[in-house]
């Protein structure tokens, strides 16, 4: 919306600054966290009053008991905060960013469902598994079908630290897409069982597609670079910022001990909008690298739960997701959180180094 201030720019040559995505990603960002941090305790004491409480498993770690009745769904606020300061700074003529924003907003919608559900009703889970599943997809398809019908979208691959080598999967780009937005959303969901634990990894993936989504929107520096040239995608790195100013906002409230939680409203919507931005912008792959916590936690329960099968009830870990394992081995719940963030920043790292590493 600022972006239009550029057309005062002959009255007043300061507006022209708004014409920059530099800038207006650090707008973004600040906007985002603004929001968070004046909203916060307002949206923290409704929850309370509506006694809109985290459930704690019975079956978990001990030390989760202190959690129940904690405020949840703080997912809502970083899904206004971060609309509010997107639709703000981007440029609302790019249909690139309404689908991310939106994509984003139906991933919060489906967890909202689900979060209501489990507080509003006694001793009900949320939505089936199967429920949730088939509304995930559909979303994640509505996505892949629009930019599978755009004739200058490629369903080429772009994989790190490879630069000549680029399969086409044509049809089954479809469901590969769809695969990778569905599976982002599940693994963040699977993730967000510690205070912090979710919102620090997510703010680090954000970031790195900040820089990743300015340069594919670049023509000069993707080519220089070697990275799929997308038309539009440079004002994607404002969502980027915005998600990363709304997650910091968050974390103020969220760090250990926790005064909220995102609840599945935000940590499916978090996963659905790095999947998503990973499927514009060409870079899928990159996505299990500088999320490769998610990953990491996403294959602990797949393993978990196959092993627990096969053997008939014998255990890998001693609790799944993974953070679990290590709770249940007498580490602190914050020393988990911290050198799980440590590893995010170091995969962050290597993600950023694959644009020369090639």
């Amino acid at each position: 919306m600022l972006y239009w201030l550029t057309l005062l720019q002959n009255e007043f040559s300061g507006f022209n600054v708004f014409r920059y995505i530099t800038f207006r990603s650090v707008g973004a960002a600040v906007t985002a966290f603004i929001i968070m941090f004046l909203c916060g305790p307002r949206f923290i004491a409704l929850m309370r009053r509506l006694k809109f409480g985290q459930q704690v498993r019975d079956d978990g770690p001990a030390s989760h008991l202190k959690k129940q009745g904690v405020p949840t769904m703080g997912g809502l606020l970083m899904l206004a905060a971060l609309s509010a300061s997107t639709l703000l700074w981007a440029r609302l003529d790019n249909l690139l960013v309404w689908l991310v924003l939106a994509v984003t907003l139906f991933y919060g919608f489906i967890g909202g469902i689900d979060d209501y559900r489990k507080i509003a009703k006694k001793n009900c889970k949320g939505l089936s598994p199967r429920g949730k599943l088939v509304l995930q997809v559909i979303g994640a398809a509505v996505v892949a079908l629009y930019l599978f019908c755009d004739p200058q979208y490629s369903s080429q691959l772009s994989l790190p630290f490879l630069k000549n080598w680029h399969p086409d999967l044509g049809w089954f780009y479809l469901p590969f897409a769809v695969l990778v937005i569905v599976g982002a959303s599940n693994a963040v969901n699977l993730t967000d069982g510690l205070d912090g634990l979710a919102v620090g990894p997510s703010m680090i993936t954000a970031a790195v597609y900040v820089v990743f989504a300015y340069l594919a929107g670049h023509v000069v520096l993707a080519d220089y670079l070697d990275i799929p040239y997308i038309v539009g995608a440079g004002e994607l790195a404002i969502f980027c910022a915005a998600l990363f100013g709304g997650c910091l906002g968050f974390l103020w409230f969220n760090a250990y001990p926790a005064q909220i939680f995102m609840g599945d409203v935000g940590s499916l919507a978090l996963g659905g909008a790095v999947g998503s931005i990973a499927i514009i912008i060409k870079q899928e792959f990159l996505l299990a690298i500088v999320g490769g916590v998610f990953v990491m936690e996403a294959i602990s329960v797949i393993i978990q739960v196959g092993y627990f099968k096969a053997t008939h009830g014998k255990r890998i870990f001693l609790m799944a997701p993974f953070h679990h394992h290590f709770e249940k081995q007498g580490w602190h719940e914050q020393k988990v959180v911290v050198r799980f963030w440590i590893v995010s920043v170091v995969l962050g790292i290597i993600a950023i180094a694959t644009l020369k590493l090639r």
